[in-house]
């Protein structure tokens, strides 16, 4: 191991070098990836402030409560839900900025938009932070299963995926009401958490998941304990059912746990998570080899996460390329800042804005896309140069072009871009150069 292998282990995978942490790593790059993978037993500073979830959805039940009686109570709601957002945002970058877990975190964020909820409605501008918090940070480094359990009961994913609205048509309440299923959240817990598009699933298998899953709701605010699971018996469709060919005897709230269990070990969900580990972190197109070797261990850990991260980290794959991956806007964003040491500021929430990848706001259920292709063509590359340009005039006064070619990408860095970084005109347009070399545009 080496500085290029510290430079290559903070930029993919954590999210950026600070000052100072090149050098600090370079005796055993490796070691410290692996160092990261470990509970968190607290809750982050930056978080803390953030409320639970059963107190957000209270809040804003009683204000869409409001909002439907009087006009100036439905602009107070839409202008403290994206203050709220604004509130959630910030807290997040803040923490990425500053947190000497990077890797901690870049893994929160992946599983964050592996099980994406957008703060796209009412309901989830509020809860869609909460829901990292509480769904996904304390278990990136459990097991799989446990993982897609916490994320299935939450309220959030509930909302979002429209579970709550899915009835029996042969439940109490479907045969009374003339309701049926929602199929959203099943069709997205085969196609996109677990089996993957090319799992081996059919449309009948979907229908079957969407009939275990009715009555998985939320309890609401005149119910005790507001904003928080509940089963609801009377919308859940009585009898057996097959998933995946496998037969389901009815048993209430408890199918569902049986299904999960189920795509949880299933050989295709080992694969398909093993895929998109291994194209997060690795390259586009990741080596067969490496998935077959990623898969195995979910499979014979039983989704072991944290066996799953040390697997790819000990591999030598994950070491051959360093500049494989195209940095996402949040990438960039997040990098440089840490580069630059700088604080929460709007400037950091507006760029993320500016190049189309505002946290929270994924344009599907299938989340941020997570390749070249998606983030480099001829518009996003000359917004990147945009940014790039007002980055280099805001810091430029403070910041040094060369210091922060060294701190931020060290030896990852070309010799031509040394070479014209060290003969900037003036020190805004070394930073802009800095910023859009390919050892800073790469991970």
């Amino acid at each position: 191991m080496s500085r290029r292998d510290a430079a290559a282990a903070l930029a993919r995978f954590g999210l950026g070098a600070r000052p100072g942490e090149i050098e600090g790593i370079a005796g055993d790059p490796a070691g410290w990836v692996l160092g990261q993978f470990r509970a968190e037993t607290d809750r982050p500073t930056a978080l803390d402030a953030v409320q639970a979830t059963p107190e957000r959805l209270r809040r804003t039940v009683q204000a869409f409560h409001d909002a439907r009686v009087d006009a100036d109570a439905a602009r107070t709601m839409r202008q403290t839900a994206r203050a709220l957002l604004t509130d959630d945002i910030g807290r997040r970058v803040d923490h990425a900025l500053v947190t000497d877990r990077p890797v901690h975190e870049r893994l929160v964020q992946f599983w964050s938009n592996h099980f994406t909820v957008a703060a796209t409605r009412v309901a989830t501008i509020g809860t869609a932070m909460p829901f990292e918090v509480e769904a996904i940070r304390p278990h990136v480094t459990g097991r799989f299963r446990t993982l897609l359990g916490a994320v299935v009961r939450h309220p959030a994913m509930l909302l979002y995926l429209d579970n709550v609205q899915s009835a029996g048509p042969n439940s109490p309440f479907g045969r009374r009401r003339g309701r049926g299923l929602n199929e959203n959240l099943a069709r997205e817990l085969l196609e996109l958490h677990t089996l993957g598009v090319d799992g081996d699933y059919t449309q009948a298998d979907v229908r079957a998941l969407a009939r275990i899953l009715t009555g998985w709701s939320v309890t609401l605010a005149a119910e005790p304990r507001p904003g928080q699971f509940r089963f609801r018996p009377a919308r859940h469709e009585p009898g057996d059912k097959t998933l995946l060919g496998v037969r389901i005897a009815e048993a209430g709230v408890a199918e569902g746990e049986a299904a999960l269990d189920l795509l949880a070990r299933h050989p295709a969900t080992a694969r398909h998570l093993a895929t998109k580990l291994a194209r997060h972190f690795v390259a586009d197109d990741p080596p067969h080899t490496l998935v077959d070797r990623l898969a195995a261990v979910f499979r014979d850990t039983d989704g072991d996460l944290t066996a799953l991260y040390r697997a790819l980290v000990t591999a030598t794959e994950a070491w051959a390329d360093p500049l494989a991956k195209i940095k996402t806007p949040n990438d960039l964003v997040m990098s440089a800042g840490r580069a630059l040491g700088v604080g929460h500021t709007q400037a950091v929430i507006g760029s993320l804005y500016l190049m189309g990848q505002r946290p929270f706001a994924a344009p599907s259920p299938a989340g941020w896309p997570d390749r070249a292709a998606d983030w480099i063509g001829p518009e996003a590359m000359l917004t990147r140069a945009d940014w790039a340009t007002a980055a280099g005039r805001r810091v430029g006064r403070n910041a040094r072009p060369v210091a922060l070619l060294d701190q931020a990408v060290g030896p990852l860095a070309a010799a031509r871009t040394r070479f014209l970084v060290q003969g900037a005109p003036s020190r805004a347009e070394g930073i802009a150069l800095v910023l859009m070399s390919p050892a800073f545009q790469r991970r």
